[in-house]
Parts: structure tokens; C-alpha cells; sequence
């Protein structure tokens, strides 16, 4: 009779125990001769046998099921199958006498009904030691997960330490991971990040650039800033970060915002507005006029509407005419510089009341998580006790879990700035005493464009007109500025502003106005 040997050593192998694939070929080659067996041909495969679709296996059978052999030789049952299909197919293939014989240098076997079943047996223990060796593995994660411990592959930027069993930081990565993630919040592309994570070393195995998807699954990765998600349950991490979360937040906005740019890149302004006829996108054009006696050939830029939704009427506007709009649309919100020394003590006035007042947030915001707790404790007992299904509870579970996680931020927020509106407002007067130097002429066209994203959004073009939605703050100061107060209505908290390169009337005038300090502080302190 002839025999065809097979060796299978998952490469996921938990059992320490199991021979490699060379050990099995010399006990099998061993076994056989003094058995006085004839092995036609060895099969060897690398792979986990607890669920059907093995290659070689399936080669096994064919080769059986052609006449090539009459019988298997392996180390053991739970070489040929961990599984009910696969086990199946053996003891089937002895029914119809496909399989004549199997042989085992550590199990008997006999080709009867007691042999089969004996076989029977062993597979269903083969299964039930993958299904078990699985429930293991899982129990161990979930407490892991309780921990705070991470159960996964380590993050670029970290790496798993055997000993401890934990993921941490590591001290020359981490700072490269960290500056692309403060590249991709100053605006810059994926591909200039991936170039300089070449650079620095952090690359693929085989010493390419990384994949597009692994730049974007890095920088959206909630266990930067110590939020575990596993099986679609939230978890608190405990291993250090090196990643601020204002930081990861801030590169989150900009994932939003950020519109791929696919066309030339003299356009400054390209996907910067929408025509206010029809909604489509402002696209750009070059034109080219030659002035053979005078300049020569000049290039112009125009900005239009693509006109793909409807017919539309709009006509196109030139790039010179764009600019001095856009720098108009930045310079109507230039906070005036005789304000800055009150806003600024106000500001230190407010800041210190705050940080009086933050012991007591703290505390209120403390009792609040604690409740969270009280609530998470109750929802697992529920779940435990099947009050409640497990899609109810991990959907409660997820939403008391991101509140306990705001809850917390906010009182780390508290504990360092004192408050969280007051950084928002320091840099909104930053932005606005900031606003009369960007409209200048000296900067470029792409600064105007981003510093006008700070000022405001929906920027539409109508009747070669740039119109814009300012951002809150901002459009109180533009309604402020723009409002022509009575000249005698003075105070002692007023000032007589020149509008001086702030903003021109129509007929090309500049007006001069007084503007009510109070008023302002009064409806820009609704920040908060």
C-alpha cells in the first residue's frame, strides 16, 4: 500500500509542543521505515488547519481520490484537521474507500467502525482545543482591555516590549510621528509626510515609501491620544502619549476641510469659492496676450464659474481683482490697534477670575464622571444579568464612554488654561490684530488664502463680487466696524477709529467712525 505523508505547523501555533515540519518529515521517515511503509510523496504546508481552504490538503485528497496513494501518514490526527469540514472529508473518504488506511507514530488507528469513531473523537478534540485556545486568547484581551493595555501590534511611533507585554513609546520614532502630525495641521500634503517618514527611517519591510492608507489610518488613530477602540468598544489606555490632543484634533479639522487639488498649482485659488448663481465650484483659467512692441507675452489668471450643474450667467473675474477683494474681506475684520491694551488687560482680568473659579468646575465635572461610573456599573450588571442584549449594550456603553472622555478633557483643559474659552478668544484678537499686516500687499496670494479660512467659510462669487460668511467673532467685529455710530454718543471707553485700511466704501472713500469699545467686548465675550 502506498502512503502519501503530510506536516502541517501553523505559523500561528500557540502549542509550543508541536514539532516543526523538518522534525515531523524525520519521525515520519523514521516511522515508515520500520513500519515497512512506502511514501510515495511528502506534502509540507504552513498553515493553520482551524478553519477549511488548506492548498496542499486539498492536494492530499485529490492525489487520494486519483488513485496516486491509498493512505495518509501524519504526526497526529490534529495535523490533518482542526476542523469539522476538513475532519469530515477524512472520515468520509474512509467510507467510500477513497482512504484505506492512516497511520500515526502518536495515535491508532484501524480502518473500522470503532477506528473511525476513535478518529471522530480525536478531531472534535483538535476543534475543541482551537475553540478553547480562542476563548483563552479573547479572555486574555478583554482583561488586557481593562488594564488599559493595548492587545494589538504597536503603532508607528511605539513598539510592543515582550516583558511588560505593553505598548511603549519610542524615543527617536515618536519625534517623527509627531512632527508629521504638526505637518498635517500646518496644511501640508500626505505625500511631503510620507516623504519625510522616508527619510527619518519609518518606511515599509521592503524600503518603500508607506502606503497612503497607513498614513491616513496613522493620523486618525485615536491611541495617539490614549482612546482604545477594540470590537467596537471604547477604552481608556494606559500607556503614555506623545501626542497632544489639541494637536489631534486640530490635524482631525483639517482631514475635513482639506480638498485634494488635483489641477495646476498656479491657481491659488482654486476650490476656494462657489458661484453664487448656481453653487458649482470657481475653477481657474490661464490666458495667455502678447504685446509684440511693448511686454511681450503676459500671462493672466481668471477665475470662473465651471457652470456643470445649470446654465449660468457669471462671468469670470481676474486673479488681480480676487486678490484685492480677498484682502478687502480680511482687512473689514483688522481689530484696531488702539484696542489692543484694553482687550488685553481684559483678557488678564477674566483669566484670573477663571482660575478662581476652576476648583469648582473641577469638582462639579469630577461628581459628573463619577455618576458616568455609576451608570457603566449598572449597564454591565444589566447586560450580565441579560436585561439588555449586547448590541444595546455596547451602544449605551460607547456613548457613556465618549461623555466620560469630554468630561475629562475638560477638566484636564481646566486644570492647565483655566478655562477652555479663553484660549479660543486669545487667539481670535491675535488673529484680529493680525489681520491688517496679512491683507498687505507683500503677502502672497496662497497666505490670503488660508488666513481668510480663519476669518471666515462659504465664500461665494457673484457678479465679480467675493462675498463671505464670517466665523463667529469675526462677524461681530466686521458688524461692529461696519456700523457708523453717532460721533457724539462718546464715552470714556470710546475711541474715534480712521477706518484707514480697514474698508472702503464703494465710491472708493475711506469713512471715518467712532465704534463703542463696550459694545463690542459685551457681544465678542459670547465666545464663551
Amino acid at each position: 500500500m502506498k502512503y502519501i505523508a503530510y506536516c502541517r505547523k501553523s505559523t500561528d501555533e500557540k502549542d509550543k509542543q508541536v514539532l516543526s515540519i523538518e522534525a515531523q518529515i524525520a519521525e515520519l521517515t523514521e516511522f515508515a521505515k520500520r513500519e515497512k511503509l512506502e511514501i510515495v510523496q511528502f506534502i509540507t504546508e504552513a498553515k493553520t488547519a482551524k478553519a477549511p481552504g488548506r492548498k496542499k490538503f486539498a492536494e492530499v485528497l485529490h492525489l487520494l481520490e486519483i488513485g496516486v496513494a491509498q493512505g495518509i501518514i501524519s504526526w497526529h490526527p490534529d495535523r490533518l484537521a482542526r476542523n469539522s469540514i476538513d475532519g469530515g472529508k477524512i472520515i468520509y473518504f474512509l467510507d467510500i474507500g477513497k482512504i484505506l488506511d492512516l497511520k500515526f507514530p502518536s495515535f491508532w488507528f484501524e480502518n473500522t467502525p470503532q477506528g473511525k469513531f476513535m478518529l471522530n473523537i480525536a478531531f472534535g478534540q483538535s476543534k475543541y482545543y482551537v475553540d478553547n485556545l480562542s476563548e483563552n486568547v479573547k479572555r486574555g484581551n478583554r482583561q488586557k482591555l481593562r488594564r488599559g493595555e493595548f492587545p494589538g501590534r504597536a503603532p508607528m511611533g511605539y513598539f510592543n516590549d515582550p516583558k511588560l507585554r505593553t505598548i511603549e513609546i519610542d524615543p527617536k520614532k515618536s519625534k517623527y510621528i509627531k512632527k508629521a502630525f504638526e505637518m498635517f495641521a500646518k496644511g501640508e500634503s500626505a505625500t511631503a509626510v510620507n516623504k519625510f517618514l522616508y527619510k527619518n527611517g519609518i518606511r515599509r519591510k521592503d524600503n518603500r515609501l508607506l502606503h497612503m492608507t497607513s498614513i491616513r489610518k496613522m493620523i486618525t488613530n485615536k491611541l495617539y491620544i490614549g482612546i482604545i477602540k477594540y470590537a467596537g468598544e471604547y477604552y481608556t489606555a494606559s500607556h503614555k502619549c506623545f501626542i497632544p490632543k489639541e494637536l489631534f484634533q486640530k490635524v482631525q479639522e483639517v482631514l475635513k476641510t482639506k480638498v485634494k487639488n488635483t489641477t495646476d498649482s498656479n491657481f491659488a485659488f482654486l476650490g476656494f469659492a462657489r458661484c453664487g448663481e448656481c453653487g458649482a465650484s470657481i475653477t481657474g483659467e490661464k490666458h495667455w496676450k502678447n504685446y509684440p512692441t511693448t511686454r511681450g507675452k503676459i500671462k493672466y489668471i481668471y477665475y470662473r464659474c465651471t457652470k456643470k450643474l445649470k446654465p449660468c450667467t457669471q462671468k469670470y473675474l481676474e486673479e488681480t481683482k480676487f486678490t484685492d477683494q480677498l484682502r478687502q474681506v480680511i482687512a473689514s475684520v483688522a481689530l484696531p490697534q488702539e484696542w489692543e491694551k484694553d482687550w488685553r488687560k481684559r483678557i488678564e482680568r477674566d483669566e484670573f477670575q477663571e482660575k478662581r473659579n476652576a476648583e469648582k468646575n473641577i469638582s462639579r465635572l469630577k461628581l459628573e464622571t463619577k455618576t458616568i461610573d455609576k451608570k457603566l456599573n449598572f449597564l454591565l450588571d444589566s447586560y450580565l444579568e441579560s436585561v439588555i442584549n449586547a448590541d444595546i449594550y455596547k451602544k449605551k456603553k460607547n456613548e457613556l464612554f465618549e461623555e466620560k472622555i469630554r468630561i475629562q478633557e475638560e477638566i484636564l483643559k481646566i486644570d492647565e488654561d483655566g478655562s477652555g474659552w479663553l484660549e479660543p478668544m486669545k487667539e481670535f484678537v491675535d488673529g484680529a490684530l493680525q489681520c491688517r499686516k496679512i491683507a498687505r500687499a507683500k503677502n502672497t496670494k496662497e497666505d490670503l488664502a488660508i488666513f481668510a479660512k480663519t476669518v471666515g467659510s462659504n465664500f461665494f462669487l457673484t457678479d465679480r463680487w467675493l462675498s463671505v460668511e464670517y466665523k463667529l467673532g469675526f462677524a461681530t467685529l466686521f458688524s461692529e466696524l461696519s456700523t457708523p455710530h453717532c460721533l457724539s454718543a462718546k464715552t470714556s471707553n470710546s475711541r474715534m477709529v480712521d477706518s484707514r485700511g480697514l474698508e472702503p466704501n464703494f465710491s472708493g472713500h475711506w469713512r471715518a467712525r467712532t465704534v463703542d469699545i463696550c459694545d463690542v467686548n459685551a457681544t465678542l465675550y459670547q465666545l464663551s
